[in-house]
Protein backbone atom coordinates (compact mmCIF):
# COMPACT_ATOMS: atom_id res chain seq x y z
CA UNK A 1 0.00 0.00 0.00
CA UNK A 2 1.00 3.65 -0.05
CA UNK A 3 4.25 4.69 1.59
CA UNK A 4 5.09 7.97 3.28
CA UNK A 5 8.29 9.91 2.68
CA UNK A 6 8.41 12.24 5.68
CA UNK A 7 11.53 14.08 4.49
CA UNK A 8 9.90 15.07 1.17
CA UNK A 9 6.42 15.30 2.76
CA UNK A 10 5.08 12.97 0.08
CA UNK A 11 2.75 10.01 0.04
CA UNK A 12 3.71 7.54 -2.66
CA UNK A 13 0.85 5.63 -4.29
CA UNK A 14 1.00 2.82 -6.81
CA UNK A 15 -1.41 2.42 -9.72
CA UNK A 16 -1.08 -0.68 -11.89
CA UNK A 17 -2.35 -0.99 -15.45
CA UNK A 18 -3.58 -4.56 -15.86
CA UNK A 19 -5.07 -6.37 -18.83
CA UNK A 20 -4.45 -8.84 -21.65
CA UNK A 21 -1.46 -8.63 -23.98
CA UNK A 22 -1.49 -5.80 -26.52
CA UNK A 23 -4.61 -4.16 -25.06
CA UNK A 24 -2.96 -0.74 -24.75
CA UNK A 25 -1.40 -0.63 -21.27
CA UNK A 26 1.97 0.53 -22.61
CA UNK A 27 0.30 2.96 -25.01
CA UNK A 28 -1.49 4.57 -22.04
CA UNK A 29 1.72 5.05 -20.09
CA UNK A 30 3.66 6.37 -23.06
CA UNK A 31 0.92 8.92 -23.80
CA UNK A 32 0.76 10.10 -20.17
CA UNK A 33 4.55 10.34 -20.00
CA UNK A 34 4.72 12.36 -23.23
CA UNK A 35 2.15 14.91 -22.02
CA UNK A 36 3.43 15.28 -18.45
CA UNK A 37 5.76 18.25 -17.80
CA UNK A 38 9.31 16.99 -17.29
CA UNK A 39 9.64 18.72 -13.92
CA UNK A 40 6.67 16.76 -12.54
CA UNK A 41 7.66 13.27 -13.67
CA UNK A 42 10.49 10.84 -13.19
CA UNK A 43 12.21 8.87 -15.93
CA UNK A 44 10.39 6.17 -17.87
CA UNK A 45 11.94 2.85 -16.93
CA UNK A 46 11.42 -0.21 -19.08
CA UNK A 47 12.16 -3.56 -17.47
CA UNK A 48 12.43 -5.90 -20.40
CA UNK A 49 13.29 -9.55 -20.74
CA UNK A 50 13.30 -11.51 -23.97
CA UNK A 51 9.53 -11.43 -24.52
CA UNK A 52 8.00 -9.22 -21.85
CA UNK A 53 8.12 -5.55 -21.01
CA UNK A 54 7.09 -3.67 -17.90
CA UNK A 55 7.04 0.11 -17.90
CA UNK A 56 7.24 2.36 -14.87
CA UNK A 57 7.43 6.03 -14.08
CA UNK A 58 6.27 8.31 -11.30
CA UNK A 59 4.75 11.77 -11.35
CA UNK A 60 3.60 14.49 -9.00
CA UNK A 61 0.16 15.82 -9.92
CA UNK A 62 -0.32 19.39 -8.78
CA UNK A 63 -4.07 19.50 -9.42
CA UNK A 64 -5.09 16.72 -7.02
CA UNK A 65 -4.24 18.54 -3.81
CA UNK A 66 -2.70 17.12 -0.69
CA UNK A 67 -3.57 14.49 1.91
CA UNK A 68 -3.08 15.81 5.45
CA UNK A 69 -0.49 18.29 4.20
CA UNK A 70 1.46 15.73 2.16
CA UNK A 71 1.84 15.92 -1.62
CA UNK A 72 0.95 12.73 -3.44
CA UNK A 73 3.30 11.10 -5.91
CA UNK A 74 1.86 8.41 -8.15
CA UNK A 75 3.90 5.51 -9.45
CA UNK A 76 2.41 4.00 -12.61
CA UNK A 77 3.22 0.45 -13.68
CA UNK A 78 2.16 -1.85 -16.48
CA UNK A 79 2.11 -5.61 -16.11
CA UNK A 80 3.13 -7.99 -18.89
CA UNK A 81 -0.02 -8.99 -20.74
CA UNK A 82 0.79 -12.61 -21.42
CA UNK A 83 -0.46 -15.01 -18.75
CA UNK A 84 2.77 -17.04 -18.77
CA UNK A 85 4.44 -14.06 -17.07
CA UNK A 86 2.18 -14.43 -14.06
CA UNK A 87 5.06 -14.31 -11.54
CA UNK A 88 5.95 -10.82 -12.82
CA UNK A 89 2.30 -9.77 -12.71
CA UNK A 90 2.04 -10.84 -9.08
CA UNK A 91 5.24 -9.07 -8.12
CA UNK A 92 4.10 -5.80 -9.72
CA UNK A 93 0.77 -5.98 -7.83
CA UNK A 94 2.55 -6.02 -4.47
CA UNK A 95 1.62 -2.85 -2.58
CA UNK A 96 -0.93 -1.71 -5.19
CA UNK A 97 -3.21 1.21 -4.26
CA UNK A 98 -5.32 1.37 -7.43
CA UNK A 99 -5.86 -0.60 -10.64
CA UNK A 100 -6.74 0.42 -14.16
CA UNK A 101 -7.97 -2.64 -16.00
CA UNK A 102 -7.49 -2.08 -19.74
CA UNK A 103 -9.94 -4.16 -21.78
CA UNK A 104 -9.44 -4.72 -25.51
CA UNK A 105 -12.46 -3.97 -27.75
CA UNK A 106 -11.14 -6.08 -30.65
CA UNK A 107 -13.74 -8.66 -31.74
CA UNK A 108 -11.49 -11.66 -30.98
CA UNK A 109 -10.34 -10.49 -27.52
CA UNK A 110 -13.36 -11.13 -25.31
CA UNK A 111 -11.92 -14.34 -23.87
CA UNK A 112 -8.52 -12.68 -23.28
CA UNK A 113 -10.26 -9.89 -21.33
CA UNK A 114 -12.13 -12.44 -19.21
CA UNK A 115 -8.99 -14.49 -18.52
CA UNK A 116 -7.02 -11.41 -17.55
CA UNK A 117 -9.72 -10.22 -15.11
CA UNK A 118 -9.90 -13.70 -13.56
CA UNK A 119 -6.11 -13.70 -13.25
CA UNK A 120 -6.16 -10.27 -11.59
CA UNK A 121 -8.67 -11.46 -8.98
CA UNK A 122 -6.59 -14.58 -8.26
CA UNK A 123 -3.35 -12.63 -7.91
CA UNK A 124 -4.93 -10.10 -5.55
CA UNK A 125 -6.20 -12.95 -3.36
CA UNK A 126 -2.61 -14.13 -2.92
CA UNK A 127 -1.93 -10.79 -1.19
CA UNK A 128 -5.18 -11.11 0.80
CA UNK A 129 -6.65 -8.22 -1.18
CA UNK A 130 -10.28 -8.03 -2.24
CA UNK A 131 -10.81 -6.42 -5.63
CA UNK A 132 -13.91 -4.72 -4.22
CA UNK A 133 -11.84 -2.89 -1.61
CA UNK A 134 -9.31 -1.39 -4.03
CA UNK A 135 -10.09 1.51 -6.35
CA UNK A 136 -10.52 -0.12 -9.78
CA UNK A 137 -11.32 1.69 -13.01
CA UNK A 138 -12.01 -0.14 -16.25
CA UNK A 139 -10.77 1.38 -19.46
CA UNK A 140 -12.45 -0.06 -22.54
CA UNK A 141 -9.74 0.62 -25.09
CA UNK A 142 -9.46 0.37 -28.88
CA UNK A 143 -12.94 1.76 -29.49
CA UNK A 144 -11.84 2.62 -33.04
CA UNK A 145 -11.14 -0.94 -34.23
CA UNK A 146 -13.41 -2.31 -36.98
CA UNK A 147 -16.14 -4.48 -35.48
CA UNK A 148 -15.35 -3.34 -31.92
CA UNK A 149 -17.17 -5.34 -29.26
CA UNK A 150 -19.97 -3.43 -27.57
CA UNK A 151 -19.26 -1.85 -24.21
CA UNK A 152 -22.21 -3.82 -22.83
CA UNK A 153 -20.75 -7.16 -23.95
CA UNK A 154 -17.31 -6.41 -22.52
CA UNK A 155 -18.74 -5.30 -19.17
CA UNK A 156 -21.02 -8.34 -19.01
CA UNK A 157 -17.90 -10.52 -19.16
CA UNK A 158 -15.42 -8.62 -16.96
CA UNK A 159 -17.72 -6.73 -14.56
CA UNK A 160 -21.15 -8.38 -14.63
CA UNK A 161 -22.22 -6.80 -11.32
CA UNK A 162 -21.23 -3.31 -12.56
CA UNK A 163 -19.08 -2.55 -9.51
CA UNK A 164 -16.46 -0.46 -11.31
CA UNK A 165 -16.58 2.83 -13.17
CA UNK A 166 -15.48 2.60 -16.80
CA UNK A 167 -14.21 4.89 -19.53
CA UNK A 168 -14.07 4.32 -23.25
CA UNK A 169 -10.71 5.03 -24.85
CA UNK A 170 -8.61 5.04 -27.96
CA UNK A 171 -5.25 5.22 -26.23
CA UNK A 172 -3.09 5.56 -29.34
CA UNK A 173 -4.93 8.85 -30.01
CA UNK A 174 -4.90 9.87 -26.34
CA UNK A 175 -8.70 9.63 -26.09
CA UNK A 176 -9.86 8.63 -22.60
CA UNK A 177 -6.32 8.18 -21.26
CA UNK A 178 -6.20 11.05 -18.77
CA UNK A 179 -9.86 10.65 -17.83
CA UNK A 180 -9.15 7.08 -16.75
CA UNK A 181 -6.01 8.04 -14.83
CA UNK A 182 -7.72 10.95 -13.08
CA UNK A 183 -10.59 8.71 -11.95
CA UNK A 184 -8.16 6.09 -10.60
CA UNK A 185 -6.03 8.73 -8.85
CA UNK A 186 -9.10 10.31 -7.29
CA UNK A 187 -10.26 6.89 -6.04
CA UNK A 188 -6.86 6.22 -4.47
CA UNK A 189 -6.82 9.62 -2.74
CA UNK A 190 -10.37 9.16 -1.43
CA UNK A 191 -9.40 5.78 0.02
CA UNK A 192 -6.27 7.30 1.62
CA UNK A 193 -8.35 10.07 3.19
CA UNK A 194 -10.77 7.64 4.84
CA UNK A 195 -10.22 7.21 8.58
CA UNK A 196 -8.67 3.84 9.40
Amino acid sequence: MSTINFAAREINCKIVYYGPGFCGKTTNLKHIFSKMPANLRGDMVSLATEDERTLFFDFLPLDLGTVQGFKTRFHLYTVPGQVFYNASRKLILRGVDGIIFVADSSPNRLRANAESMRNLRENLKEYNLDINEIPVIIQINKRDVPGALSVEMILRVIDPERKFAYYEATAHEGVGVFETLKAASKGVLEKLSQPK
